[in-house]
């Protein structure tokens, strides 16, 4: 069995996943933003099985490096993390939002939370090896503008999201290379469309699937081998948007989220 960590744990997807891994034998760490909320999760989860909190405000890079201090520490046996916290669209019309950093809001949670929390539990994950990184991304994709990552131009939620969730996929494809042979995987995946999630009925949408839906998808991912590198739309293999492949956006992406996580 797995010591499984899964971000945006107290509702939706992260929150039914967890209740699936935890039933299944694993040893689940919750996160959440509220203290309240994650705590009352994993109590809920203790009747199940085995389960801890963890609280940390994604938008703020500084709680993200705590967030893995704290991980590590308390369960150095970690073998997979599952990114799965997201702020979605936005209500409709809503304007451009940052984080405690400064940094535009959706990227910031989105993308730059996951690259940093990965990074920090990488020596973890190698030791514990075979584990895995698993991304919850979006078939809803749309390359980054490199000239103005953080959408100060024109700004659009929806655009906003997708742009986030495309260089999560791009991110995903280069941390596979980097990770061969070292027996930790990573792969991203479109769980489910419309999902009945508070972000999808904030953004005035109608669901079209249910979070169960979306979770075949994540528990695959996070519980069997796949290989490495791949992009899935709930369980089976699919595509990414096209430029996610191109080294070139892969290394000037590589170099912009560099500079964007120092300051």
């Amino acid at each position: 069995m797995s010591t499984i960590l899964i971000t945006g744990a107290t509702s939706g997807l992260g929150r039914y996943v967890a209740f699936e891994l935890v039933r299944s034998g694993h040893v689940v760490l919750v996160h959440g933003r509220d203290a309240d909320r994650t705590e009352r999760l994993a109590e809920e989860l203790r009747a199940e099985g085995d389960a801890e909190a963890f609280v940390a405000d994604l938008a703020s890079l500084a709680r993200v490096r705590e967030l893995a201090g704290h991980v590590a520490d308390a369960h150095p046996e970690l073998d997979v993390l599952v990114n799965n916290a997201g702020v979605g669209f936005g209500t409709p019309g809503a304007g451009r939002e940052l984080s405690v950093d400064g940094h535009e809001l959706r990227l910031a949670v989105n993308y730059l939370a996951p690259v940093v929390l990965t990074r920090a539990l990488l020596p973890v994950l190698r030791a514990n090896a075979p584990a895995r990184i698993v991304n919850v991304g979006s078939a809803g994709q749309e390359p980054l503008v490199f000239e103005d990552p953080e959408f100060t131009r024109g700004y659009d939620g929806v655009s906003a999201y997708c742009r986030s969730k495309f260089a999560l996929a791009a991110h995903t494809f280069a941390l596979a290379e980097e990770l061969a042979g070292t027996g930790v995987s990573a792969n991203v995946l479109h769980p489910a469309t419309y999902m009945d999630t508070a972000m999808v009925r904030e953004a005035d949408v109608t669901p079209w699937n249910t979070v169960a839906d979306g979770a075949a998808g994540v528990l695959a991912l996070a519980t069997r081998d796949r290989g490495s590198g791949g992009f899935y739309d709930g369980t089976r293999p699919g595509r990414a948007h096209a430029a996610a492949y191109d080294p070139e956006v892969r290394t000037r992406l590589a170099a912009v989220t560099d500079q964007l996580v120092r300051t």
